[in-house]
């Protein structure tokens, strides 16, 4: 991840038709399948981000040439993603210092 990029935001409306506001952190590929990181950002009702702060993972699925967002599969899937994100962030600290 690169630190002096500027941050990127996306607004997502989940099937309740609520919107909610992802910070972007990264992508990578696990097993030939693309995901992307995001953030959650601070929700104006404390108690409801407690509850539901923390990392989301998307996997990224292509229809008709449209890049859609899909949550992974299984909660194994959502692991090993996260498992792989974090051996990369990681990764990356120990090389800055």
């Amino acid at each position: 991840m690169n630190e002096d990029r500027e941050p990127m935001f996306i607004t997502l409306t989940d099937e309740d038709g609520q919107e909610f506001e992802l910070e972007f952190l990264s992508d990578l590929e696990y097993q030939g399948v693309a995901y992307k990181i995001f953030q959650t950002t601070e929700s104006e009702d404390e108690e409801e981000s407690e509850e539901e702060g923390g990392l989301v993972i998307m996997k990224v699925i292509v229809e008709n040439g449209e890049e859609l967002l899909s949550l992974p599969d299984s909660e194994e899937e959502a692991e090993a993603v996260y498992d792989l994100f974090m051996e990369e962030l990681f990764a990356e600290e120990e090389e800055d210092g």
